[in-house]
């Protein structure tokens, strides 16, 4: 898979994975890179984004990101913040650049310090093993409870010079919009705007991460960041020209194919479900009540097993607030013996649609849940 000029990545295992398994990466831009994040909603937010955040609200710029897995430097007080504003710091030594220009992310377990000297001790090898093929094994050393790695790569043209974008990302249960427990990481050489850049990132957010769902709960440590370092020398891209639009497109293709990679490998999935809901007030009712779907456990065990017992989508729908009439409401699906399942319901009051994509739940959810530690 070809990826952008200009950056290098690399991952390894420090020891913080029981299994010993890679659970370190390092993704390095050659040179600054301007830089957007999106982060969780959820105000018990983890330490590592409170310092990404810091760090681009400083420059909007940044030279690598350092992303760590197993432990999440979650609910770990001030003494998490420190550790996180360290790892940041080690790293911008060894590498000779400003601490500002590190974005830090981590995912695993809640409420433990992180292992900090573990980290400090591996940047050196870190660092040594770079390479310009280096990003699929940086998608394997984020992974916690995924069983594939999972990586996408889009080309596009601007004005004859071809523009690269490339994601990992990781996520596999505790997914629902604002965001999915997930992390992503897309490089991208496209020389572009930084304001363009942080509303392409947005927009691609809301047309992907934000319509998935597999279980309805939300992490701390949801971090979705984008680095472009200009390489590709392509005509600047601002926001209005015909080059954001394209490139913004290129994005959310990106985003939602990562998106999709992330509900097939829900916990314990067996199906991946689209759902549209159509003929709603507007956009944000259609919305509210596809979510409400894909969130009801009813529906979700019913799709396992393969029951077409569609009054658990109709107690959705009504229950989810969005205006509705019982004439007017029409559910329809496919075959619920495949594996991949289209679901629509249609309101019949409005223009409003959407589409939002789940996971059945199954009794390997529960076990992987019960077991996760």
């Amino acid at each position: 898979m070809k990826t952008p000029l200009g950056f290098k990545a690399s991952a390894l295992s420090c020891g913080i994975k029981r299994s010993g398994k890679p659970d370190l990466a390092l993704i390095f831009s050659e040179t600054p890179a301007h830089a957007a994040g999106v982060f969780t909603n959820n105000k018990l937010f983890a330490a590592p984004i409170r310092v990404s955040k810091a760090h681009l609200k400083k420059s909007g710029t940044a030279c690598a990101i350092i992303v760590n897995s197993g432990n999440a430097n979650s609910f770990t007080g001030r003494g998490g913040f420190k550790d996180a504003e360290k790892e940041a710091l080690y790293l911008s030594k060894a590498l000779g650049i400003e601490a500002k220009d590190v974005l830090v992310a981590s995912t695993g377990i809640i409420g433990k310090r992180l292992a900090l000297d573990k980290i400090k001790n591996a940047i050196p090898r870190l660092i040594k093993a770079l390479s310009k093929a280096g990003m699929y094994k940086a998608a394997r050393a984020i992974m916690t409870t995924d069983t594939f790695a999972k990586m996408a790569s889009n080309r596009l043209s601007i004005s004859g010079k071809e523009v690269i974008i490339t994601g990992i990302t990781k996520g596999a249960g505790m997914i629902a919009p604002d965001m999915a427990t997930m992390l992503c990481f897309i490089i991208t050489d496209a020389n572009i705007a930084q304001r363009a850049l942080k509303a392409a990132l947005k927009e691609a957010v809301d047309r992907s991460f934000n319509c998935i769902t597999i279980d309805g709960c939300m992490s701390t440590n949801d971090t979705v960041l984008i680095l472009a370092n200009g390489r590709a020398a392509n005509p600047l891209i601002d926001i209005g020209s015909k080059s954001y639009y394209a490139f913004s497109s290129a994005l959310s293709a990106l985003c939602l194919s990562l998106a999709k990679m992330m509900v097939k490998d829900g916990e314990g999935a067996t199906k991946f479900i689209e759902i549209r809901v159509k003929g709603a007030l507007n956009n944000a009712q259609a919305k509210k009540a596809a979510l409400a779907i894909a969130n009801s456990s009813l529906f979700k065990t019913a799709i396992y097993g393969e029951n077409p017992n569609w009054g658990r989508i109709v107690s959705a729908i009504g229950s989810s607030g969005v205006k509705v009439k019982e004439e007017d409401l029409k559910v329809k699906s496919s075959s619920l013996k495949k594996k991949d399942i289209y679901v629509e319901a249609d309101l019949n009051i409005g223009k409003g649609e959407t589409v939002v994509y789940t996971s059945d739940l199954t009794p390997e959810y529960i076990k992987i849940n019960a077991e996760y530690n």
